[in-house]
């Protein structure tokens, strides 16, 4: 993203998924989660929008995504999204996608909508039967608000220690703009489409196959770059939605505000891929890795995701050791082409690597740059102008202690 595209949004204070005109949400707690914590709602707009997604490419994907993936196949319009946290809704076979539709069909009747406009995304356990009864019992409770996107962030947390949020505004055609989301998801993050679950809603009117296009491009550079411990969900899901309330023109893939709105909705996503990798389970650091000097993009993209995923660089991040040659290591086994002879490696601000080799920094001084709750690193592969950035976190004791147990 450009300074000038970057100057032209402002992020809202207060952003939430409801930030854009006509969207809604509530949650409640249903008993789906043993917490007694909201776990069930509705993520609605008022009327009708461009609908388009990214999901999981797990071989094992959960019912809700098979729904929703069909749906979207069929038609790109949708307009609400039914969701739950604390059962996954993967692996249940046909009952699981008998439970999915009749998830939807019972939001659909609770808005007064075609069950067909209505998504579900589940989040939680695998291979547990949905209690329909509790969401049987739920739905029709639920209240949509347009205050309420910060409550529906806290009902699709699972492991999330807290909810994750953004909000931006802007001008189209003399007109103000909106986008907002929410996201969860802070384990099983290895994304190869998009993150655990996204909802992105604005009230910008789009052109469905630049809405597509631009969702898959802004999913590669925000939520497919991060990583918390290489595993990727059954239920992973991220939902764009138009509804085009703005009253603002259209905007297409040849429109002169295209770009204007992809380096909007990348900031949005960007905020909130950077708010899941720090809150990984058991995280104490977020790391954020720039790759420059890379023959092609996705050559820095892979160099990037090897580094932020490499168990060596994020227990060496977790312990504050410089030891930068594991960052070479990963570099080395991403399959990005490289001239070692050329390859240079700043921890923070120090440099501890120049032309393949050490730059003779004290450790102690690279050892500086790790202190506190985020961390960077920058490699250069000494080849080209291409470049990427991701975003991991440090392995601790506590990953292993939150997932040793996490179905008991």
């Amino acid at each position: 993203m450009t300074a000038s595209l970057s100057e032209t949004f402002t992020t809202l204070s207060d952003g939430s998924s409801t930030s854009a005109r006509g969207f809604r949400a509530g949650a409640l707690a249903a008993g789906i989660k043993a917490s007694g914590k909201p776990d069930l709602g509705i993520w609605a707009s008022e009327a009708p929008c461009v609908a388009v997604a990214t999901f999981t490419q797990n071989a094992f994907p959960a019912a809700p995504v098979v729904l929703s993936r069909d749906r979207l196949r069929a038609n790109a319009r949708a307009q609400a999204v039914a969701f739950n946290a604390g059962n996954a809704n993967a692996c249940n076979g046909q009952q699981g996608l008998a439970d999915a539709r009749e998830m939807a069909q019972l939001a659909a009747q609770h808005l007064g909508i075609a069950p067909d406009l209505v998504l579900v995304a589940s989040t939680g356990l695998i291979g547990q039967p949905m209690p329909m009864d509790l969401v049987r019992a739920g739905i029709p409770r639920v209240e949509v608000r347009p205050d309420g996107g910060h409550e529906a962030a806290q009902a699709i947390m699972t492991t999330d220690t807290r909810p994750k949020e953004c909000a931006v505004a802007f001008e189209v055609g003399g007109r103000e703009v909106r986008i907002g989301g929410m996201t969860k998801g802070v384990g099983m993050i290895h994304p190869n489409m998009a993150t655990m679950l996204a909802f992105l809603g604005t009230d910008a009117s789009l052109e469905p196959s630049f809405a597509a296009s631009a969702l898959k491009r802004v999913v590669d550079r925000t939520f497919n770059m991060i990583t918390v411990d290489g595993d990727t969900s059954t239920n992973d899901s991220c939902f764009l939605l138009a509804n085009g309330l703005s009253g603002a023109p259209a905007i297409g893939a040849e429109s002169s505000e295209a770009e204007r709105f992809v380096a909007a909705l990348e900031a949005v996503c960007t905020d909130l891929a950077r708010k899941m990798a720090a809150d990984g389970e058991g995280a104490s650091k977020l790391l954020q890795v720039d790759v420059s000097g890379a023959r092609s993009e996705a050559d820095a993209r892979a160099a990037a995701r090897a580094v932020v995923g490499s168990s060596l660089v994020k227990a060496a991040l977790h312990g504050e050791d410089p030891n930068w040659g594991r960052v070479f290591a990963a570099v080395g086994n991403s399959g990005a082409t490289v001239d070692t002879a050329r390859a240079a490696l700043w921890i923070g601000s120090v440099q501890v690597a120049r032309e393949g080799i050490s730059t003779g920094v004290s450790k102690d001084e690279a050892r500086a740059q790790m202190h506190g709750s985020e961390v960077t690193m920058r490699v250069d592969l000494g080849l080209g102008n291409a470049a990427a950035r991701a975003w991991g976190c440090d392995l601790t004791e506590a990953y292993v202690v939150e997932n040793s147990a996490y179905s008991t």
